[in-house]
């Protein structure tokens, strides 16, 4: 299976079901199955990010700490990867769907970059395994 090593809390805002699109400089031709593993490194500021911090709490999650890290935390089908248009309108972002409020703070929504489409977005009982930067491959029977 494919996977793609995400920084927390974007990974855990994945796995909850409140991230359905996620943000990078690169697009990807993989469409199908795809593991989401939380990297080492958390992000704490953007931990007190309001919207952020909102959506944690309402899943129970009050402290940084309580993120897992080094471990695929959910499986989820990689729909389409659409490129960020050049602008963005009072309502959200276009591109064949409208994006709105808090997925639109949940990214990095810059022109030129991609949002890859998620769904089916199912978690899993936490595996540690190590990260790699772009798309890997994961052996779902190994560690």
């Amino acid at each position: 299976m494919k996977v793609i090593t995400i920084k927390q809390p974007w990974a855990t805002l994945i796995a909850l079901g409140e991230k359905k699109f996620e943000t990078r400089s690169w697009a990807t031709k993989h469409r199908g199955p795809l593991a989401i593993h939380a990297g080492k490194s958390i992000d704490r500021d953007a931990c007190e990010y309001i919207p952020i911090k909102e959506a944690l709490e309402k899943h129970g999650i009050s402290n940084y700490k309580e993120l897992p890290t080094g471990v695929i935390l959910a499986t989820t089908i990689l729909t389409n990867c659409h490129k960020v248009p050049e602008e963005h309108t009072v309502e959200g972002i276009e591109f064949g769907k409208m994006l709105r409020g808090d997925e639109v703070y949940f990214g990095n929504y810059e022109a030129g970059r991609f949002a890859w489409e998620l769904s089916e977005i199912q978690v899993i009982k936490p595996v540690p395994t190590k990260g790699q930067l772009s798309l890997w491959n994961w052996d779902e029977g190994s560690k």
